[in-house]
């Protein structure tokens, strides 16, 4: 396998079709410089972060018209005689709040000191001007996560409710937003965060949804971009319908990880003493609790927070005591379980805003039955959940064309990425890679897991990452690291 790799990414790579490259102007291209009062951040504080609020427009196509609320926040260098710019960072999502990564993410000390950290709560999201849907927690959940169909019957029971939601979504307090809390939007965002920093190009971290962020961000502003690195890519499209179904494969690629890890463990957790036991047991649990669930887990649930858990190595033991917990029908561990507390349904409707404002979803129900048929043979083990129909087939048309991802621009973006990635499957980085032609260097890495950089043991991939940051340096092909060890 590793000797034949850099050969398998050389077929892969083959040279991107040629492009025309022409000019990117926005109605963010805008001469007059925002300003940014720094203060006291929202919400929980944290020491030496500080935040300020900007004001962006709404609707780019009217650049003077009416503004929205972009909360930033920074994380001054400790070094400013050595630091170089900023570094803005993006936890992904999408629908997730940004504004306290640059202290939670935990930088190393050479990085940090190269850079001004900025984290940002995107548009419609957290302490920036935020959407809502009006949705209970039972709403929110099913529109973020429909139910697995057993039947072309459950995908019409779910069209029901899919279209009340959607209609839910749009006739809401903050539906006026909805068309215009999209990926291209929030990179326009970015650009008038550089533009109010004062700096002539910006350097950006972003994992997951946040690497698609970021390809549009530098192709939109090719010039604008300083050091890119976008870790555990998706596909050049972005999150849309075959996105979500890709992660049938990405399941079943990291799921022999688990289970070797549990069945390492069968004395502690009994749930098989082989591997193909362990993935016995996952059929076994999810069939028994889609019939009857389980302390609040229905079969769903089940899926979707192994699917969460088996994104890092280190919740594996956690996912194992879940597990052994339905199977004994004990309350599982309090982290896992689902439901308590206060809730907000920002999550769900921003998460809806960007995945069906920015692509086209098929809206025909014969396609979404199609689709569940095929994905149910195809990745049995979690196909039939990410195809299911969803809010989108009932949203509104774009309100612009999907940004298409180039190589048009400056040789500055690294791609990091496991091997064995649920979440975003190496099939679709290896497309975006494709896209970005010679912009563009891969590292990949023999690891389980949903983020590579600093969320594995492999020193190969952190420092590939390091050196690019600090230094510059990039590897000058395509690499590949090997696994630095098993999963115990």
């Amino acid at each position: 396998m590793r000797r034949t790799w850099p050969a398998v990414l050389a077929i892969m790579m083959t040279a991107a079709a040629v492009t025309s490259c022409t000019s990117r102007t926005t109605a963010a291209d805008t001469p007059s410089r925002p300003s940014l009062r720094w203060g006291e951040c929202p919400g929980p504080a944290e020491a030496a972060l500080e935040c300020a609020r900007l004001a962006v427009p709404l609707d780019y196509r009217h650049p003077h018209g009416r503004t929205i609320d972009v909360e930033v926040s920074r994380l001054p260098s400790g070094k400013p005689a050595e630091k170089r710019g900023v570094l803005l960072l993006n936890p992904g999502g999408p629908g997730l709040p940004g504004l306290r990564v640059p202290v939670l993410m935990k930088l190393p000390e050479k990085v940090r000191d190269r850079y001004d950290v900025i984290g940002f709560d995107p548009r419609g999201v957290g302490h920036s001007t935020p959407v809502s849907c009006g949705f209970t927690r039972a709403q929110g959940e099913t529109a973020a996560n429909p139910p697995t169909p057993g039947s072309a019957a459950d995908v019409s029971r779910q069209a029901a409710s899919a279209k009340s939601l959607a209609a839910q979504c749009t006739t809401a307090g903050t539906a006026n937003l909805l068309p215009h809390i999209t990926t291209a939007n929030t990179a326009r965002d970015m650009d008038r965060i550089r533009t109010a920093l004062g700096v002539p190009r910006i350097s950006y971290y972003g994992e997951s949804y946040g690497t698609y962020l970021g390809a549009v961000y530098t192709t939109l502003f090719p010039g604008r971009g300083d050091r890119i690195v976008l870790d555990s890519s998706l596909p050049p499209e972005g999150y849309d319908v075959e996105a979500l179904r890709g992660q049938g494969a990405g399941f079943e690629t990291r799921f022999p990880d688990f289970a070797r890890f549990a069945a390492a463990s069968e004395r502690r957790y009994h749930l098989g003493g082989t591997p193909a036991a362990v993935r016995e047991k996952y059929f076994r649990l999810a069939a028994r609790l889609d019939d009857k669930p389980v302390r609040g887990y229905d079969g769903t649930t089940f899926r979707v927070v192994t699917a969460a858990m088996i994104r890092a190595d280190s919740d594996l033991a956690g996912l194992a005591a879940v597990w052994h917990a339905l199977d004994t029908n004990q309350p599982p561990p309090g982290s896992a379980a689902p439901g308590g507390g206060a809730y907000s349904d920002n999550y769900p409707a921003a998460y809806l805003g960007v995945i069906c404002g920015d692509s086209r979803w098929p809206t025909d129900l014969a396609t979404y039955r199609h689709n569940v048929s095929v994905d149910r043979v195809r990745h049995p083990m979690y196909g039939a959940f990410t195809a299911n129909i969803r809010p989108c087939a009932f949203w509104p048309a774009p309100a612009e064309p999907k940004v298409r991802i180039t190589d048009c621009g400056p040789s500055d973006v690294l791609m990091v990425h496991n091997l064995r990635d649920p979440a975003t499957p190496l099939s679709g980085a290896l497309r975006t890679r494709r896209a970005l032609g010679e912009r563009a260097r891969m590292v990949t890495i023999d690891q389980g897991g949903h983020v590579a950089y600093l969320s594995g043991a492999n020193a190969c991939g952190n420092d590939a990452v390091n050196d690019f940051l600090v230094t510059g340096k990039r590897p000058s092909h395509d690499t590949y690291c090997p696994a630095a060890h098993p999963v115990r």
